[in-house]
């Protein structure tokens, strides 16, 4: 019996991604939106990384992993908006399936790296603040990269895992995703095999990948809170949190909609949810990332303007 199920599925050569194709009156206007933001997070993050990378005192910890960050937001909306915006274009929602699990891949890879690259920041800002007289000693050059490298490491071969088992499922006729990318979720739903075992290793990532280092950065801004709560003048606590608060905002949309997506009860799940969750931290939040930090941060806005030459830019 099992032998003729198997003869008579079809294997799926290609799928369609819905997206928000169930909008057919305002394509043109999502075109747009879409279009701009991508063009705008990939100007705000180049503008990051030059400004960084070409001034010297910018050379220090924080700034390095703000550069990884930028470089992580430039690739990941990458991943899915340009052929989103090709899908819109061309009217058709087809993408080849090494495409999509190639464009699966990708996705969790750069996910993981933001990721990792929000929790390495917090635990940075928490030595800034709670051992300022020790940070240059602790936060050395060998142990940023050391982060930094095992954080890549790590966002390399965890969606490596994924895409290998997903690749030993089988597809049958149905390969219409309602999404506006291949999301791991997505395409579990879609295979006629048993997915049990890759169902159990998305709860497990979302577990070790998601939840520890979300529990780290708490743990992070509940120290440095206490910490700045004993600082006698007003001023003083202003400035502490005023240069946590764009790292933090970050994180709160970041980890906002990842837990709308992968941490909430499945009966709680739509379409139109997941979709809109899945464009605050694949696009929005990598788009907002240069001007949260380059609005609050007067260091990098002298930066920006040397770099930009054009000094009213980034004025007051």
């Amino acid at each position: 019996m099992q032998a003729m199920e198997k003869e008579n599925q079809t294997n799926v050569s290609e799928f369609l991604l819905l997206g928000f194709s169930n909008w057919p009156g305002h394509q043109a206007l999502l075109f747009a939106v879409f279009l701009c933001l991508y063009l705008t997070g990939l100007f705000g993050n180049l503008l990051i990384l030059l400004a960084i990378g070409s001034t010297p005192h910018l050379h220090t910890p924080m700034y390095f992993f703000l550069a990884n960050l930028s470089l992580v937001d430039l690739c990941l909306p990458s991943a899915t908006v340009p052929k989103m915006l090709l899908n819109i274009q061309t009217q058709t929602q087809s993408i080849s399936y090494s495409g999509c699990l190639t464009q699966m891949y990708f996705c969790m890879m750069f996910a993981n790296m933001d990721n990792f690259l929000l929790t390495v920041m917090a635990y940075d800002r928490y030595v800034a603040i709670c051992h300022p007289l020790h940070y240059f000693t602790i936060m050395t050059q060998r142990l940023c990269a050391s982060l930094v490298a095992v954080s890549w490491v790590i966002a390399t071969l965890n969606p490596l895992l994924h895409t290998l088992m997903m690749a030993s499922l089988h597809f049958c006729s149905d390969n219409i995703i309602h999404h506006f990318f291949c999301d791991v979720n997505s395409l579990l739903l879609l295979s006629c095999s048993d997915t049990s075992l890759n169902q159990l290793m998305v709860l497990a990532v979302v577990g070790l990948i998601f939840v520890v280092p979300s529990v780290c950065i708490l743990v992070s801004y509940g120290r440095i809170v206490s910490a700045v709560m004993k600082i006698p003048s007003a001023q003083g606590k202003l400035k502490a949190f005023s240069t946590c608060g764009s790292h933090l905002t970050l994180v709160v949309l970041f980890y906002g909609a990842i837990t709308g997506v992968y941490m909430s009860p499945s009966s709680n799940h739509s379409t139109e949810r997941d979709s809109a969750a899945s464009v605050i931290f694949m696009i929005v939040a990598p788009v907002l990332n240069p001007f949260i930090y380059s609005l609050r941060n007067n260091e990098l806005k002298g930066a920006l303007r040397k770099t930009l030459g054009q000094r009213k830019i980034f004025s007051q």
